[in-house]
């Protein structure tokens, strides 16, 4: 809460668009240490987790088949991982970068929303740009930036939605209603 001449007013990091509050809506210092920093290392971290897993399946692909062994299991995992992965990181990308888009423009878009309304109320307008080009952010990347915030959690659950889970879900809620799941002749492996 701050306190300006006697008066009590919240400083609310809602976005304009949505109404969620987050960090960085108001603040582009906020903006670039509590979101785009971290997401960066933890993006880039994740990448050479991936890189080095990947060079681990296929190396141990490798020695599957110089001895003779079926890879096609491993080959199937290994198409889901990267599938999966590229469905994680795209999105994670994409609305990496339309926080960079508000990192950047955010002070000359509150610039010139100023510029809007100071002669309806009497105040002291800022200057005019130098080439006379007005600054406003684009709807639509916004409406990206939202679709890929959802998206990353989309990708990350669908992992989880196969079959073996699906039997797995339904034996723990039978164990919890009293049967044994393990009675039926049903095995999956």
């Amino acid at each position: 809460m701050r306190l300006i001449e006697g008066t009590q007013y919240e400083a609310n990091e809602c976005d304009i668009l949505s109404g969620v509050c987050f960090v960085g809506q108001l603040d582009t210092h906020s903006l670039g240490v509590f979101l785009i920093l971290p997401l960066c290392i933890y993006l880039s971290i994740g990448a050479l987790f991936l890189l080095a897993g990947f060079v681990s399946l296929f190396r141990i692909r490798t020695v599957m088949k110089t001895d003779g062994k079926r890879t096609d299991k491993l080959e199937r995992l290994m198409m889901r991982i990267g599938f999966f992965s590229g469905l994680f990181i795209l999105p994670a990308l994409g609305f990496l970068g339309c926080l960079f888009y508000e990192y950047y423009n955010f002070d000359e878009w509150m610039i010139q929303w100023h510029r809007d309304i100071c002669k309806p109320f009497s105040i002291p307008c800022p200057q005019q740009r130098s080439d006379g080009l007005e600054s406003r952010p684009i709807f639509q990347i916004y409406m990206v930036k939202y679709l890929c915030s959802m998206l990353v959690g989309v990708t990350s659950s669908v992992w989880l939605y196969s079959g073996k889970t699906m039997v797995s879900w339904r034996n723990f809620v039978e164990r919890l209603q009293g049967k044994d799941p393990r009675t039926r002749a049903q095995a999956y492996v």
